[in-house]
């Protein structure tokens, strides 16, 4: 089976697919003086674009890892998590408390997703 990477670098590859399962991170990008809610939002429009990426949308996802750096902020995160997903179409999914690379980060999320026909070989 092939692994395909997208966007390769030295450190990374922006997403990884093996035998139809594709993994990524990701973090805010745009504004990083947002708070919870809106760097969360960021992510998932960032997210959207990279499943597209791959033939795949959020109703494909199949786990995220949420790694926030304060847990008083959960309760913001899920007000946006519980908008973005249709009734029935949540992943599962596992809440971390952890220091980010960038302290401006106050949220970073790794997906696991089914991958497009085109990533199955």
């Amino acid at each position: 089976m092939t692994i395909h990477r997208i966007n390769p670098c030295q450190r990374w590859s922006d997403i990884t697919v093996f035998n139809g399962i594709a993994h990524f991170v990701e973090v805010p990008e745009s504004d990083l003086d947002a708070d919870v809610q809106g760097q969360t939002a960021q992510i998932f429009a960032q997210a959207e674009q990279a499943l597209a990426k791959i033939g795949s949308d959020k109703t494909r996802l199949l786990s995220v890892t949420i790694y926030l750096t304060d847990f008083t902020n959960l309760p913001a995160f899920n007000a946006v998590w519980d908008t973005w997903f249709e009734s029935g179409t949540a992943p599962s999914r596992a809440c971390v408390k952890a220091e980010l690379a960038n302290p401006r980060y106050l949220v970073e999320l790794a997906f696991v997703a089914a991958a497009g026909d085109g990533f199955n070989d």
